[in-house]
């Protein structure tokens, strides 16, 4: 998986590309920490638009990301999720967890 960090109109964003999966997990960390590093507006933002697949581990990875970033008094929106990303987030309650936007 490809990991991009960007910030866009004030928000921290990372950018997913590929599976998103147990594999990615070195690689969604480092991009964790760069995130919380960076300054923004508060919004730490995950862009799932171009993953194709997503697992229980990176669930996982998604609730660490909440709980650092509820550390760091940031808060995380994942956008974009489209497909079985979508369905796996629905299945998974991840709605009463997180912001999910379009």
């Amino acid at each position: 998986m490809e990991t991009v960090v960007d910030r866009v109109n004030g928000e921290v964003v990372i950018r997913l590309n590929g599976r998103f999966d147990f594999n990615a997990h070195r690689d969604f960390r480092e991009a964790v920490e760069t995130a919380l590093a960076s300054s923004g507006n508060g919004v730490l933002k995950v862009d799932l638009e171009n993953v194709a697949y997503l697992d229980s581990s990176a669930l996982g990875m998604l609730l660490m990301l909440r709980d650092k970033a509820r550390t760091a008094s940031r808060t995380v929106v994942l956008s974009q999720a489209k497909g079985s990303v979508r369905q796996v987030l629905e299945i998974a309650n991840f709605a009463k967890l997180f912001s999910i936007t379009d």
